[in-house]
Parts: structure tokens; sequence; C-alpha cells
């Protein structure tokens, strides 16, 4: 079985919930709401549960074996750490253009002006 895609939600905020994943297996299945947790020991992954009407948590879907989890929360993160690396190149680059098109704007407003006179 392969691990053959990997979405990222990011979240922001302050508790330590990072992020909410999706992964396909062999371009066929998909499971979602797998969840990215900053934990005391380290980053890892939580797989999608429910909650129980007495407040525990039940997994809905999960590995049964050790070597599966494992390729997950190695992908997964991996996927995660990229993606939280390109980030701020990602919101640098918004913000250039922004005020880029935020500068054409007044020029344009500018030359309107002179015409006008």
């Amino acid at each position: 079985m392969e691990i053959t895609d990997v979405r990222v939600r990011k979240i922001e905020t302050e508790g330590k919930l990072r992020a909410y994943v999706s992964i396909t297996f062999d371009d066929s299945f998909v499971v979602h709401d797998l969840r990215v947790i900053d934990g005391n020991k380290g980053m890892f992954v939580a797989m999608p549960s429910k909650k129980l009407p007495n407040g525990d948590h039940k997994d809905i879907a999960h590995p049964i074996n050790t070597e599966i989890r494992e390729k997950i929360q190695k992908t997964v993160l991996e996927v995660y750490k990229k993606e939280a690396e390109a980030a701020p190149q990602v919101k640098e680059a918004k913000v250039e253009k922004e005020s880029r098109l935020a500068e054409e704007e007044r020029t344009v407003e500018e030359v309107e002006e002179k015409e006008e006179i």
C-alpha cells in the first residue's frame, strides 16, 4: 500500500493542533481528518476520531501495524514541514504582489487626475 497524495490544511491556533490532513492510498482510497499535533515529545500524527457520549474519543480509521503507522507519520510530517517552510515565502510573495498592485493603482489614479485637469 502506497501513499500517493497528502493534502495539508494548516490551522493557525494557540493550541497544539497544527493541521488537518487527508491522505490517499494507491490513488484509490482517501482518509480525511488526520491531525498534526505539536505534542510534548514533538510532532505526531493523530488518526481521525469521533467523540463518544462519555467524552472519550474513538479512532474511526487507524493502521493495524507499526510499519504502516510509521510510514504514515513520516510521510505526513515531511509534507507538513515542507509546506511550513514554503509558507513564509508564499506569504512574502503575496505581500509583494499586493504592494505592487496598490502602487499601480495609485499611478493609474494619478494619471487619470492629471487628464481631468
